[in-house]
């Protein structure tokens, strides 16, 4: 045997596959996810989801473990895959129509990361350079820990009979790729140069940050039938609710 040209075969483990394709969440996650819904217009009488709840059913359907966190781009978890979670309400009537979405994603305040003050009439481009600066921070920040970052978003009807679902890869975003503008209502617009198509809007006064996201083709829809609202005092009798499971104190009785 030639030592100088042999090299062993070694046994590799990929460490970087997704805990899924992107946009492919299982044949039972549409049905998982319904039942949750259901339940919630059940329970609640009303179509009400947002935030941390829809990260926590989002995690239970797909099998993950919820991890609220202060950056809010990686609050499911599975594996090496992160998510950050995102409602939006739409008034279109038909979700096979949807293009666009516009996710508020955090507060990139200028003046907190950089100091000095905010200028409406400085250079946008500076400005927007110094936002997206903070955002590809945070963004690196999570990357650190997890191989994969994706955001999952719901796109929901007034009443939550119909729900859209997709998800994209959270990335970073070269300043260069964008040119930026102050808006009539003062605020900073981003555009990218490649088709002039807007991409981001920040606010200076609140420092809100949104993004503006193509609906793939590939979303999920789901539409459900509204059930009929759970009488409340029958789930308490259900239950078997008494007084006794009530105990009343006041602060006097520590003295």
């Amino acid at each position: 045997m030639d030592d100088q040209n042999f090299s062993p075969r070694l046994r590799t483990v990929s460490k970087t596959s997704p805990a899924f394709p992107l946009n492919q969440f299982g044949a039972e996650f549409p049905y998982s996810l319904g039942r949750e819904i259901i339940y919630l217009l059940a329970t609640k009488g009303k179509g009400v989801l947002e935030g941390a709840e829809w990260e926590e059913i989002f995690a239970s359907c797909i099998g993950a473990e919820w991890k609220p966190s202060n950056v809010g781009l990686d609050d499911v978890v599975l594996g090496n895959t992160a998510w950050g979670a995102k409602t939006v309400k739409s008034s279109i009537r038909d979700f096979r129509k949807l293009e666009k979405v516009r996710l508020i994603s955090g507060r990139n305040s200028t003046v907190y990361s950089y100091g000095g003050t905010i200028d409406p009439t400085a250079d946008p481009n500076v400005i927007g350079g110094l936002v997206l600066g903070i955002w590809n921070e945070r963004v690196s920040s999570i990357r650190e820990k997890f191989k994969n970052l994706r955001t999952v978003v719901l796109v929901k009807s007034e009443d939550l009979t119909q729900v859209a679902v997709f998800e994209y890869e959270t990335i970073r975003y070269d300043p260069e790729l964008f040119v930026f503008g102050w808006n009539k209502n003062k605020n900073l617009e981003g555009f990218l140069k490649s088709t002039g198509n807007k991409k981001f809007v920040w606010q200076p006064h609140g420092s809100q940050f949104t993004i503006i996201e193509d609906v793939p083709k590939d979303c999920l829809i789901i539409k459900i039938r509204q059930p009929v609202p759970l009488e409340k005092q029958s789930i308490l009798d259900a239950m078997g609710f008494d007084k006794g499971w009530i105990s009343i104190e006041k602060r006097e009785d520590l003295e």
